[in-house]
């Protein structure tokens, strides 16, 4: 960001005396920085979210006993509520999914590389 000039002077009246083109390329490059940042960080924890999702989905499939001394037995099994938490797991699933695609490319064309 602003360098400082060795003329003699301390950084404050270096700083005074920086142009509009020195000043505005300084903001640039710290909104430019910032934002990609935020940007990587945001698309990182989607990702993580997306796969403790798919964990917790495919954990649903364990119906095996709590310890050696309990079964899960037919009829304690709702298989509604399966149902739907399976499937509001899947929808959860997608839109992270699609926030995920609308990230990164959005990420690549604004920085020029992607995750």
């Amino acid at each position: 960001m602003m360098q400082e000039q060795d003329n003699g002077q301390g950084a404050f009246i270096n700083s005074l005396k920086r142009n509009n083109r020195e000043i505005r390329e300084d903001r640039a490059s710290a909104i430019s920085e910032d934002t990609q940042l935020v940007y990587k960080r945001t698309i990182e924890d989607i990702t993580i979210n997306i796969k403790k999702m798919k964990r917790e989905q495919e954990n649903m499939l364990d119906l095996s006993p709590a310890n050696a001394q309990s079964l899960t037995l037919a009829a304690d099994f709702d298989c509604n509520e399966y149902v739907s938490k399976d499937i509001a797991l899947g929808i959860k699933i997608r839109n992270a999914e699609i926030k995920y695609e609308i990230a990164n490319a959005r990420y690549q064309h604004l920085f020029g590389e992607g995750e």
